[in-house]
């Protein structure tokens, strides 16, 4: 999936577009190392058995995680994937993003959990679909469904409604059989699973056309031609 997502004709951030804090290049880095004493009491790179700088690769793999970490939160699956594309050993890669790890700078349960906000207040995408990215973005099955714990069925039907709503009021003069299959068919691109779906476009139209029956017809969840 692209870091953004449209929904309803509208382009919406990914939660993770949000920049973290911190150094934004090498020069930034070296500044504040030397600089600030207190910056490196804290930083990864620091080990009782070894100086700060480490070997030219470490300290080129330290740089590289801050700067992806400045630009917006990442998954530890995603930055070992950025270091060894960037010629890092893997070794050196593990042995730096287990400092970072250390130090509290990655922790993939509170990016996924970030992610679930996000991507479901923001993106308007179900439980379905949010699980496929935080897979996609190396995070665990275990962690994946703990942070998905916060999108109970209330909260997914909720923000269902609201986007079949939103959509509906652009589909004036649309018969009533095609508008549900396009409902449907946004809800199922988005994740929603269909039974959900099914009783959330039924009972928005339902409400809007009182004199329309729909019944439960499960043709209306193929592609229209």
């Amino acid at each position: 999936m692209t870091e953004t997502e449209a929904v309803a004709g509208e382009t919406v951030p990914c939660p993770d577009e949000i920049s973290t804090s911190g150094p934004t290049s090498s020069a930034e880095i070296s500044e504040a190392d030397s600089d600030d004493p207190a910056v490196d009491s804290d930083d990864p790179a620091v080990d009782s058995d070894e100086p700060a700088g480490n070997s030219g690769a470490e300290r080129t793999a330290r740089e590289t995680v801050y700067r992806l970490l400045a630009i917006r939160a990442r998954s530890r699956a995603e930055l070992l994937r950025a270091l060894l594309r960037g010629g890092v050993d893997p070794e050196t890669a593990e042995l730096v993003l287990d400092k970072f790890a250390a130090a509290g700078l990655v922790d993939d349960a509170a990016f996924a959990a970030e992610w679930v906000r996000g991507r479901h207040r923001h993106g308007g995408l179900g439980r379905g679909a949010i699980r496929e990215e935080l897979r996609e973005k190396g995070i665990d099955e275990e962690t994946a469904a703990e942070a998905l714990h916060e999108v109970d069925t209330d909260a997914e039907v909720e923000r269902a409604r609201e986007l079949v709503r939103r959509k509906a009021r652009g589909m004036t003069g649309v018969e009533s059989r095609a508008k549900m299959r396009r409902l449907l068919g946004m809800l199922a691109r988005k994740g929603y699973g269909q039974a959900l779906a099914f009783r959330v476009v039924r009972e928005e139209l339902e409400a809007a056309e009182p004199e329309t029956s729909f019944s439960d017809d499960e043709s209306l969840f193929a592609p229209e031609e």
